[in-house]
């Protein structure tokens, strides 16, 4: 039995996979399963490196249909995209995208037909790597002109983690979490983990610039409800490793940033 699916991309918390699902099915494919990769950009992750993208390698079969928003959802650049979309291709899967209402045939009827589709493969995948170019080159300059004419006003893509998810990702990966594990353990992808495990200041600095901060009770300044957040937080880790049966470490983590050893009540903790 041959299936329909529909491979949904976002990178940023203002896109939504139910909008390209409903743009999909406005545009008359009937869906039988919608695989969803959030938070990943294109430009900078594969589609083998994205967590359900590579999902799409197993679970199509000969006679499946692909459904995309558009070519770009499935690679990075010219080479990546015709590298993917050939490979299914190959295995007998047909490409249709949302926009334009393009197909990219599996089994031509013919050599002309075959010839037709892969130059038309050719020059989408052109102009989708064209497009992000464009992109790149106007959102720079964008950035460049804010920050040069107003320094606060460029604050960078809005984080897709919570204050509480940033303490939680360090104070696991402080406790020799892995990744992966600590990717489950938080909901959030293994990209934006080591994204905050490596850039633990400028990804906190963030959290500040879009106001994520947490609002201070009545009473209680902002550096008492962070030392407060910070302290769940390894409690959270402690508890885990604990269950793991994980040898806990104290390296201090803490202390780094905010740089707080006790909490709201007075009371040394680290």
């Amino acid at each position: 039995m041959t299936r329909t699916i529909l491979y949904a991309r976002v990178s940023t918390t203002d896109q939504t996979i139910e909008h390209q699902k409903a743009q999909a099915e406005a545009a008359g494919f009937i869906l039988d399963d919608v695989i969803e990769d959030h938070g990943v950009s294109g430009v900078q992750t594969s589609l083998a490196e994205r967590d359900n993208g590579k999902r799409l390698f197993d679970l199509l079969r000969d006679g499946d249909t692909l459904v995309v928003r558009w070519v770009d959802r499935l690679g990075r650049n010219y080479d990546d995209i015709q590298q993917n979309i050939r490979l299914f291709l190959d295995r007998g899967v047909t490409i249709r995208t949302v926009i334009n209402g393009m197909t990219f045939d599996a089994k031509p009827q013919d050599a002309m037909g075959k010839a037709l589709r892969d130059a038309m493969l050719s020059f989408m995948s052109a102009m989708a790597e064209a497009q992000t170019i464009a992109m790149k080159e106007a959102q720079a300059a964008g950035i460049a002109h804010a920050k040069a004419n107003e320094s606060t006003k460029y604050r960078g893509r809005k984080p897709s983690y919570t204050c509480d998810q940033w303490y939680q990702v360090v104070s696991l990966r402080e406790q020799g979490f892995g990744v992966n594990e600590t990717a489950r353990r938080t909901g959030l992808n293994k990209f934006l983990v080591s994204r905050i495990s490596n850039n633990q200041e400028k990804t906190f600095k963030a959290l500040e610039l879009w106001k994520l901060l947490p609002e201070p009770d009545t009473g209680h300044d902002m550096e008492d409800k962070l030392k407060d957040m910070a302290k769940r937080a390894e409690q959270f880790a402690m508890s885990d490793a604990y269950r793991a049966d994980k040898k806990i470490t104290a390296t201090g983590f803490i202390a780094k940033y905010p740089r707080v050893t006790e909490d709201s009540e007075g009371s040394v903790y680290h």
